[in-house]
């Protein structure tokens, strides 16, 4: 037993160190039908291989204990070679565990690229993600409204996200209501998520796309139906219309605030038809990339940064004079 002790307290360490990160895992803690079939395979998942890690360890820990060099065993000489038995067990027990995985995972691959079996009667409500370094556009064709940074969605309805890029592939991901899926240029994806309750959740780019990519990131807003609807009618009648020019600023390599038109994009270009828009706009505008380690850049980024420092300082100050009038 005291061999076996430096296992057992490695195996606690490991144990502690996981369940203690479990309270803040977002994708552990879905707000919608599809995050919460995900949920349920990770953790089948990791279920069933930590199954099969006690079951190694175990076996390798008796084999290590009950064959250990004593004197009983002097001369012991295993003659196990042309084993059938041992052959047939070693490689049955691989073709079990990769099918005991393979039939729920590609079960609910498949489930996923459809709406929700809970909502599937409905009309999903549809919405064109464009990336573009480093910002997301974001449009209702059916609204004939466009957002930048920022989505409205109604809760408990489909939202069928047709997903395509400007410039470089990038991930959407919305780690509360589902897994990611790629946004590539001169093509289009499709993904289904839903939220099942109010509230504002975080979404991001999750694939590196250069320097600008830890602030590719936009908030979705889940609302009641009438809330939803109330807000698209505002910004139909309240926003602006989105012009070409206007647009086209936005294919420069960037980060932008939040925007709202009451117009799309889509009127004139779509990035899953146009691979080449943005490079064409850019070299229009006269844009030059730059050195990522230039002069230009750096005091770029720091115009930036302090920018950025002084919007949080005026949202701060805001909320603040906020709570002490309500006080």
């Amino acid at each position: 037993m005291r061999r076996l002790k430096p296992f057992l307290t490695f195996g606690v360490i490991i144990a502690v160190f996981m369940l203690s990160g479990c309270s803040n895992m977002v994708v552990l803690d879905p707000k919608g039908p599809v995050g919460e079939q995900q949920k349920d395979l990770i953790l089948y998942s990791i279920g069933f291989m930590t199954f099969i890690l006690l079951v190694v360890y175990g076996l390798f820990a008796f084999i290590v204990y009950k064959y250990r060099d004593h004197k009983n065993h002097k001369g012991y000489d295993p003659d196990n070679e042309g084993s059938h038995l041992l052959e047939t067990i070693w490689w049955v027990i691989p073709i079990i565990i990769v099918i005991a995985l393979s039939i729920p995972t590609v079960k609910t691959i498949y489930s996923l690229e459809g709406p929700p079996e809970e909502t599937k009667d409905q009309k999903p409500l549809v919405i064109h993600a464009t990336s573009v370094n480093w910002k997301w556009v974001f449009s209702y064709p059916e609204q004939d409204i466009e957002t930048v940074n920022y989505l409205h969605i109604p809760e408990d309805r489909p939202v069928l996200f047709k997903l395509t890029s400007a410039d470089s592939m990038a991930s959407f991901w919305i780690p509360a209501l589902g897994g990611q899926k790629y946004a590539m240029a001169g093509m289009e994806t499709e993904l289904y998520l839903q939220a099942d309750e109010q509230g504002t959740f975080e979404g991001r780019n999750s694939n590196f796309t250069g320097e600008g990519f830890t602030d590719h990131t936009f908030e979705v807003h889940s609302l009641t139906d009438d809330a939803f609807d109330k807000w698209a009618d505002e910004t139909k009648s309240g926003a602006p219309e989105l012009t070409k020019e206007q647009y086209d600023k936005l294919m420069l390599p960037g980060h932008v605030k939040e925007m709202t038109f009451s117009s799309t994009h889509l009127e004139w270009v779509n990035h899953a038809d146009e691979a080449d828009y943005a490079v064409k706009t850019r070299e229009r505008l006269g844009y030059e990339p730059k050195v990522p380690h230039s002069k230009e850049a750096k005091e770029e980024r720091k115009k930036l940064k302090e920018e950025k420092l002084k919007e949080e300082k005026q949202q701060q100050e805001s909320e603040s004079h906020g709570d002490s009038h309500a006080h």
